[in-house]
């Protein structure tokens, strides 16, 4: 469709911050109220962006511009990039840098490198800035592209780009995505020699390289360099971090001290900073701190959320604490959050581990009669640990349920060692009925095996069954007889 946009455009609003767009008070369409639910990647914004301006509404660069930011926020980058193009297309507003340095990135995130290279060398020169320089260096760090990350890098530094901590941070983080975590300082290096001031996320990069190579005189030098730098502003994520990597060290007076400052930073109602807190306190096996910290996040946030009652349940099932956790569940039950079965299969896990499997299926039990979801990997893992256990009749009874469940998980397979295991046992004690439920089960979940046809016979075998018509059905499904059928059938009285 022609349209005509340009006497439809407002200015362009610079430096907005809003995060997104809602409907006014006056509930008021906005476009962003349009796009906002298109959530499906594959779905097209431009019917709706021309819809929009077809019906006589006005088209404001900014809120565009806006629209373009969130969506590339919440990682719908595809339609990020249709917008931009719609933008660029329609002649809404003539790119500058900015702009094509962002629909640059767009492009590498959704097309490729070799796609964002073709856009970046169509630009015109006065538009091949620090800002594109940067936007084509970063698709080619993202996608792995070692050579001509760094000659691309060579370039901007010839050309006076390479000026910021962002191009050294993106050469820092190709050494990281790639292993090379030693060449990582020798960046750092080459920035302070070229009085360039490092920032969080230099410093952080670096600690991370020493910290994953577990050399801990170098990450303690670097963590007093960061602290004496008045540029930097240490935060609770830089000494969480540091924290974890004294952790696997085995440097546990050093760990200690470091989630003491990080706490000492974090924000009151920042409840991701107090979920990894409570993380490696549990790494470090100190119940006392974990449940300290938990309470502080409940008395600091305003609600705690399911992420939040994972996190707390995982560190109390790593420090075995079921007990406890089995409190934390109460509380999540009666906190009105929505319900999520991984929040209580938390749990089921914990107590299959410890071999407590008598637990586990109660509490699949508990929340299958109060009508709540479970799913059939939750029972198949209870069903194979009674199974190791010898305790064949309830390793059928959760698998059967595990089973019946599978209607609502396509796709799920169960554990083939837990239903060869079922499947011996039923042929060697079972009924033919047992045999039949469980195989007609199975086969609307696995291909059907010499498995199934082995408990078959030998069921139908042991009760005085004829077997010929399930040898005729074993054809059919293409298994042939082996030695082994041959000698069930064999067990036949005269």
């Amino acid at each position: 469709m022609a349209l005509k946009l340009v006497g439809r455009v407002v200015a362009q609003i610079p430096n907005t911050r809003s995060r997104s767009y809602y409907m006014s008070r006056t509930k008021k369409l906005s476009l962003y109220s349009k796009i906002s639910p298109l959530g499906n990647p594959n779905t097209s914004i431009a019917p709706e962006l021309d819809d929009w301006v077809y019906k006589g509404n006005k088209v404001r660069v900014g809120e565009l511009q806006r629209i373009v930011r969130d969506l590339r926020k919440r990682r719908r980058f595809s339609q990020a990039l249709e917008v931009s193009e719609w933008m660029n297309k329609n002649g809404v507003c003539i790119f500058s840098p900015v702009e094509h340095a962002v629909h640059l990135d767009l492009i590498g995130k959704v097309q490729g490198f070799q796609s964002a290279e073709s856009y970046f060398d169509s630009l015109k020169d006065q538009d091949k800035t620090d800002k594109t320089y940067g936007a084509l260096l970063n698709c080619y760090v993202r996608q792995r592209q070692v050579e001509k990350a760094l000659s691309h890098f060579q370039k901007m530094k010839g050309l006076g780009f390479a000026s910021s901590p962002l191009t050294y941070n993106d050469i820092m983080c190709l050494y990281t995505n790639i292993g090379q975590h030693e060449k990582v300082p020798d960046v750092l290096t080459e920035m302070k020699e070229n009085r360039i001031l490092p920032d969080n996320f230099s410093y952080r990069i670096v600690l991370n390289s020493y910290g994953r190579r577990s050399n801990v005189a170098e990450m303690d030098r670097i963590l007093k360099e960061m602290e004496s730098q008045s540029h930097i502003s240490m935060d609770w994520n830089t000494y969480s971090a540091v924290a974890n990597f004294y952790i696997k060290a085995g440097c546990v007076g050093k760990a200690v001290d470091a989630l003491r400052k990080s706490e000492e930073r974090l924000d009151n109602k920042d409840g991701i900073g107090y979920n990894h807190l409570i993380s490696l306190y549990a790494q470090l096996g100190n119940k006392n701190e974990v449940l300290r910290i938990w309470e502080l996040e409940k008395s600091s946030c305003k609600r705690c959320l399911n992420r939040d009652f994972t996190t707390m349940l995982e560190s109390l099932v790593k420090l075995s604490e079921l007990d406890e956790a089995e409190k934390i569940l109460k509380e999540w039950e009666s906190s009105g959050n929505c319900y999520d079965f991984s929040i209580p299969n938390t749990i089921i896990i914990g107590y299959s581990e410890k071999g407590s499997y008598e637990k586990a299926e109660a509490m699949l039990e508990d929340l299958q009669n109060t009508g709540k979801v479970t799913t059939p990997n939750s029972w198949t893992v209870v069903a194979g640990g009674y199974l190791n256990k010898g305790e064949m009749e309830k390793a059928l009874r959760c698998l059967k349920t595990g089973l019946s469940l599978n209607v609502d998980n396509k796709g799920w397979k169960p554990n083939p060692k837990v239903i060869a295991g079922v499947l011996r046992w039923i042929g060697d004690n079972g009924t033919f009925e047992d045999a039949e439920n469980l195989v007609s089960t199975l086969r609307s979940v696995v291909p059907v095996n010499r498995q199934m046809y082995h408990a078959l016979i030998k069921t139908y075998i042991r009760e005085g069954k004829e077997v010929n018509e399930l040898l005729k059905l074993m054809k059919k499904d293409n298994i042939d007889e082996n030695e082994e059928i041959r000698e069930i059938v064999q067990m036949r009285n005269p």
